[in-house]
C-alpha cells in the first residue's frame, strides 16, 4: 500500500534477482566460452532467445504463486497422483544436483584461478559454503536477496569492463542475433545455453519467493502484484541476459576473431585473456566466476528445500538439505577430476546444462497446466494467446532436446 509507484516496485523488487542468478551461474560461463569461442557472435540469437523464453515462463511462475499462494511442488502435489508426483520429484532433484554440480565446478576453478589452489581442494572447499548459508537464512529473505543482488552487481561490473576492454565490431555483433542454420556440434552448446539459461528449479523457486511479499488479497491487489512481479522479472531478466551476451561476446572478439577457437574452456580464457586484455582481465574473471558460483548456490539451495517440501511434504533442516545436495554434486566432480583429470572438467559442465535441459519439460508442462486452469486461477488465468505461446516454447524446447539427444546417440 506505498503511496509511490517507485516505492511499490521497490516493495516487491527482489525475488526476480534471486532468480536471475542462475542465469548467469558457471553454467551459463561454460556454454557462453565454448559459443562464443567455437562460433564468434553466431550465438547470440539463442541467448535471446533463451531469454525471451525465460520471461514468459519465469512470469507464469510468478503469477501462479501469486493467485494460488501455492508453489509449482505443492501445486502438483495437491493436483496429480502420488506416482506421477514422485516421478516429478525425482526429476526435480537430478536437475538440482546437475545445478549444484555447476556451481561446485564453477566455484573451484574460480578458487583454482585466483588462488592458484588445486580443484580437488577447490570442492572440497565448496562445503564451506554451507555456513555462509545458515548465516543468511538467519538474517532474513530481505538481507539474503541484497547480498545475492550485489553479487549479482560483481558479476555484471567485471564483464563490462572486460567488454571495454576487447572492443567488439558492433556491426558484426549484430548479426550474430539473426538466426542461423546449426550443425551437430553448435546444435548440443545451444541446447546447453539452453538449458543454463531456462533452468528448471527457478521455476520451482519463483513460485515461492513471490509469496515473501505481503499483498492485498482483492482482484485489484493481485493484479497489482502480477503487474509489478512482471516488472521486476523483466528488469532482473534482461540484466542476465546482458551479463551471459557479454561473455559470448568477450570469448568471441577475444578468441574465435584471433583464432583461437579451441578455447571451450573456462581456465583456457582465464590463461589467455592477459595476452588480450592486460593483467586486470583475469582477476576480474575470476572474482566474478566466485561470485556467481556463491550466489547459485543459495538459490539452488533455497530451491531444493522448496521441492522437497511441496511434493513430499517434508521439511528437514536447510543445513542439512545443503550439505546432503552439496555431497550429491562433490562426488561426480571429484571422480571426473581424480579419473579423467583437470581437463574435463568443462565438458563436465556443460553436461551438466544439457541435463537440465532435458528436465525443463517436466518443469514447463505442469506450470503451463497450472496457469490455465481457470478452476484455481479464476480470473487470473492466462488468456489464448499467452496459452499458444507458452506451448510453443514448452514444444520448441521439447523438440530441441529430442533432437540433440538423437544426435549425440548417434555419435557413441
Amino acid at each position: 500500500n506505498k503511496k509511490s509507484v517507485f516505492r511499490k516496485i521497490l516493495a516487491f523488487f527482489g525475488p526476480a534477482y534471486l532468480i536471475s542468478v542462475g542465469y548467469m551461474d558457471p553454467g551459463n560461463w561454460a556454454t557462453d566460452i565454448a559459443g562464443g569461442s567455437q562460433f564468434g557472435y553466431a550465438l547470440l540469437w539463442v541467448l535471446l532467445m533463451s531469454n525471451i523464453m525465460a520471461l514468459l515462463l519465469q512470469s507464469l511462475s510468478a503469477r501462479l504463486g501469486i493467485v494460488t499462494q501455492r508453489d509449482l511442488a505443492q501445486a502438483s502435489r495437491e493436483t496429480y497422483s502420488p506416482f506421477i508426483n514422485y516421478i516429478l520429484y525425482f526429476l526435480a532433484e537430478i536437475a538440482i544436483a546437475a545445478c549444484d554440480l555447476a556451481e561446485v565446478l564453477g566455484m573451484a576453478i574460480g578458487l583454482n584461478l585466483l588462488f592458484d589452489i588445486s580443484l580437488i581442494e577447490g570442492v572440497m572447499i565448496t562445503v564451506l559454503d554451507t555456513f555462509l548459508l545458515l548465516f543468511l537464512i538467519n538474517k532474513g529473505i530481505r538481507k539474503m536477496e541484497a547480498f545475492i543482488i550485489t553479487l549479482v552487481g560483481v558479476i555484471g561490473i567485471s564483464f563490462l569492463i572486460e567488454i571495454f576492454l576487447a572492443k567488439p565490431d558492433m556491426a558484426e555483433l549484430v548479426t550474430g542475433f539473426i538466426p542461423t542454420a546449426m550443425n551437430d556440434e553448435a546444435l548440443y552448446i545451444a541446447i546447453g545455453i539452453i538449458g543454463a539459461t531456462v533452468m528448471p528449479h527457478n521455476l520451482y523457486l519463483h513460485s515461492a519467493l513471490v509469496q515473501t511479499r505481503k499483498i492485498d488479497r482483492t482482484e485489484a491487489g493481485i493484479k497489482q502484484a502480477i503487474k509489478f512481479n512482471r516488472i521486476d522479472t523483466t528488469i532482473a531478466l534482461n540484466l542476465a541476459f546482458l551479463v551471459n551476451a557479454a561473455i559470448l561476446v568477450v570469448a568471441a572478439t577475444v578468441f574465435f576473431k584471433t583464432g583461437n577457437s579451441d578455447v571451450a574452456e573456462i581456465k583456457d580464457a582465464h590463461r589467455l585473456l592477459p595476452q588480450f586484455l592486460g593483467n586486470a582481465a583475469p582477476i576480474l574473471f575470476a572474482v566474478a566466476l566466485i561470485a556467481s558460483g556463491q550466489s547459485s548456490t543459495i538459490t539452488g539451495t533455497l530451491a531444493g528445500q522448496i521441492i522437497m517440501e511441496g511434493y513430499l511434504n517434508l521439511r528437514i533442516n536447510p543445513i542439512l538439505r545443503r550439505l546432503i545436495t552439496r555431497l550429491v554434486a562433490i562426488i561426480p566432480a571429484l571422480l571426473v577430476i581424480i579419473i579423467y583429470g583437470e581437463k574435463n572438467v568443462d565438458a563436465l559442465l556443460i553436461l551438466s546444462q544439457v541435463i537440465l535441459s532435458l528436465q525443463l519439460g517436466f518443469a514447463i508442462i505442469p506450470l503451463i497446466h497450472f496457469v490455465s486452469n481457470k478452476k484455481t486461477m479464476g480470473k487470473f488465468a492466462i488468456n489464448t494467446l499467452q496459452k499458444i505461446t507458452a506451448w510453443l516454447i514448452a514444444s520448441v524446447l521439447v523438440f530441441l532436446n529430442l533432437k540433440m539427444l538423437v544426435n549425440e546417440t548417434g555419435n557413441i
